[in-house]
């Protein structure tokens, strides 16, 4: 007898639980260090969810795995900046560097930089520390969502400073720096990167009077000055300090103006009380990692599983100050009205796994997300697609904002204004920039258009999506318009060779080879790319010939030769044969067996990547954490479930990994998710039952989770029979 779904890991009740209504401590199983090795671009500093304030080492200037601005195998740090990204391919932030030292203040990355060891470095949610080897001090970091505490113990020394430095990492165009009485310093930047024009403006107060100061002028020191305007501008304060004398600083941010970071300074920090902040922010990752409770006898895999809901918590960003004004997309202010404006929407990645997981756990931060679009939309004239402090990147391919929004409706988050968003979204389909204009007139892009494939299969899904809201609108003339453009990736579909391929009017892309990463594709491979039919996958197995063609296509992805060929191979890792999991774009893939009437398979592919791919350790993650992604897919598959095709009313069932895993939903509701016999041997699911009633389907509805109950799985050992 076949199984009718999953696998996985040994796993009994190492449970979460508390007893005697004690609060339960989440944070104790989050590592902030996964993901700091490898190419995970993660950070290991001090944040509180969705904050505005990411207050975290810098050991790195320049290169790709210094996008985070911290990388593992780094020994040196610069100091600790308010900013930074968690997981992204690009870099940017590292705004308002602060540094502690000792002796003659000096200005220069390599002269006031210092040597650390692991062993004398500590993280956890809303907390870091660190012993600066070259100074003897100590620095504590902590957070509220708008501001940054710091913490540092000096030894005896009669020249204790504290730098702060504008000019670190970006390009700076312009900056100010203000120093007042003898304990504020306030001031502002902006700077291009990867954002072109990003403002940002901070005051901070210290809790010792400081007794000498200066502003530094392109490294040059002149003592006693006061204000300054430039791009090329540092300063510091200085102290007297006895032995363990502790000096605190904080810091408000803003990216409205001083008066708007001096607000946010007053309201969310009155003194100078360091475990006060600590515990509240503590506080606040409970309150977010308590949305799904699981239970394990596996230590390392709870570790796991609570440091990817701890980066899938990191981003979006709060973009607002206490009072409500906010830079928009036009980089004017502007006052939110009824929601909270955010910011960093990486949503190539993210619509995939971690939208659809704030669907279920978080629908008022969605409905926010979405108003945040709509403004967005109404400031710079579309939708966001790579957005970054206000400013439009313009980075990666879709208009993947489309399915945030679609999901979110289809899924009855209606606090936006639906109007609105149908015709952004419409705007976003019908332009010509990208591609589209050929897309629109050819029904696909041709390969003298560079990511043509890519572009094609990911704008018929999002087209699907804007047809599932016109649908249940009630708008047949656009339903019937873009369900029909949805069909489009069947113009790149070649049956000779069984794979999505670049072509024009008169001929297919020439030399084929799937294992090729070339302008044909955005940072994957035929191989990868050929499966990327989440709209419509009995059309995929049409194309096919039949359902076990598609699992053999599959069966051959995975047992491939693991090399690839060409150009801009630096995103195509985690492999396993030719599916990348280091990359989005795979991510689906393994759920496909499902629709192939092969679910076993699904539940064995599903386990060997969470297995393999995630680690309790820095080189945790196979690929860039992409402000959630890479989490997300975790989160769900260890759960059991995946949302292959957001905006479906359905979830692709995988093989869960916890005995038990409980589901609090903003209604009031549970749903609990039971594994019998779980373990690594007991992987494939024998049997299952959907609230006591035999269950025998390969997904579960929505409707199953958001109306609360118990699925309950008997896991086994054996393969298919």
């Amino acid at each position: 007898m076949k199984k009718i779904l999953i696998p996985f890991i040994s796993l009994f009740p190492y449970f979460l639980f508390a007893t005697g209504g004690t609060e339960k401590d989440f944070t104790k199983y989050v590592d902030p260090f996964i993901g700091t090795g490898g190419h995970g671009h993660t950070y290991p500093g001090a944040s509180v969810p969705f904050g505005m304030v990411q207050l975290s080492p810098d050991t790195r200037l320049h290169g790709w795995d210094g996008c985070s601005a911290y990388h593992y195998s780094d020994n040196e740090i610069y100091g600790f900046s308010h900013t930074h990204l968690s997981g992204t391919g690009c870099s940017d932030y590292g705004d308002v560097l602060v540094m502690p030292t000792t002796g003659k203040p000096k200005f220069k990355h390599n002269q006031y930089a210092s040597g650390f060891s692991h062993k004398n470095e500590k993280a956890s949610p809303g907390y870091y520390s660190v012993k600066l080897d070259k100074y003897d001090v100590l620095a504590e970091l902590t957070t509220t969502t708008r501001t940054g505490l710091h913490k540092y113990t000096f030894p005896k020394s009669a020249s204790s400073n504290i730098i702060v430095d504008l000019v670190h990492r970006d390009k700076v165009l312009e900056s100010s720096i203000e120093i007042t009485g003898n304990d504020e310093v306030s001031g502002m930047r902006r700077s291009k990167d990867w954002a072109d024009d990003q403002h940002v403006y901070f005051v901070m107060k210290f809790s010792k009077p400081f007794t000498r100061f200066g502003i530094a002028e392109s490294n040059s020191l002149k003592e006693g000055l006061r204000t300054a305007k430039g791009k090329s501008l540092k300063c510091y304060v200085g102290f007297e300090t006895a032995d363990h004398e502790t000096v605190m600083v904080k810091v408000g941010i803003s990216g409205v103006s001083i008066d708007g970071a001096r607000k946010n300074l007053e309201a969310e920090q009155t003194g100078f009380d360091f475990e006060k902040v600590r515990t509240e922010a503590v506080a606040a990752w409970n309150k977010e990692l308590g949305k799904i409770e699981v239970e394990s006898d596996s230590l390392p895999m709870m570790k796991v599983f609570y440091s990817a809901m701890y980066h899938a918590m990191l981003n979006p960003n709060v973009y607002q100050d206490v009072d409500g004004k906010y830079r928009g997309r036009d980089l004017k202010v502007h006052d939110a009205k009824d929601f909270t404006n955010y910011t960093v929407f990486s949503l190539w990645d993210t619509y995939r796994a971690l939208h659809p997981l704030f669907t279920i756990i978080d629908r008022k931060r969605t409905a926010d997300f979405i108003n945040t679009f709509l403004v967005q939309y109404e400031q710079g004239g579309c939708l966001p697609v790579w957005e970054l402090s206000a400013n439009e990147t313009g980075c990666m391919i879709g208009y993947h904002s489309v399915p945030v929004i679609a999901d979110a409706y289809m899924k009855g988050i209606r606090d936006f204004d639906v109007k609105k968003a149908i015709t952004a979204m419409k705007k976003s389909a019908m332009e010509d920039r990208n591609g589209l204009k050929s897309y629109k007139a050819l029904g696909y892009i041709p390969y003298n258009e560079k990511e043509n494939v890519s572009r094609t299969l990911e704008y018929a899904y999002d087209d699907w999506c804007i047809a599932q809201v016109a649908y249940k609108s009630d708008d047949q003339e656009d339903y019937h318009t873009f369900i029909k453009r949805a069909q489009n990736y069947k113009n790149l579909f070649d049956p000779k060779v069984g794979f999505m391929r670049g072509r024009n009017e008169m001929e297919w892309y020439s030399p084929f080879v799937p294992t090729d990463v070339n302008r044909n594709y955005t940072e994957a491979n035929s191989w990868q790319y050929t499966f990327y039919v989440p709209q419509d996958v009995s059309g995929l197995i049409k194309l096919y010939g039949g359902k076990e063609q598609l699992a053999s296509k599959l069966d051959g992805l995975f047992s491939a030769d693991s090399k690839t060929t060409g150009r801009s191979q630096g995103d195509i890792s985690g492999m396993i044969g030719q599916y990348a999991h280091g990359n989005e774009p795979s991510h689906q893939i393994a759920y496909l067996y499902d629709y192939a009437g092969q679910p076993w398979k699904t539940q064995a592919m599903v386990r060997r990547i969470m297995r393999e791919l995630y680690l309790n350790n820095p080189n945790g993650l196979s690929g860039n954490e992409d402000c959630g992604q890479m989490s997300a897919w975790y989160i769900f598959s260890a759960m059991g479930f995946y949302p292959l095709c957001p905006a479906a009313d359905h979830y692709a069932i995988g093989s869960p990994v916890f005995n038990k895993t409980t589901i609090h939903l903003e209604n009031g509701k549970q749903f609990v998710i039971t594994a019998k016999n779980v373990s690594g041997k007991y992987q494939y699911i024998s049997s299952a039952k959907l609230n006591d009633k035999p269950y025998t389907k390969s997904y579960i509805t929505f409707n199953d989770i958001s109306e609360g109950g118990t699925i309950e799985f008997q896991m086994g050992q054996e393969l298919h029979g």
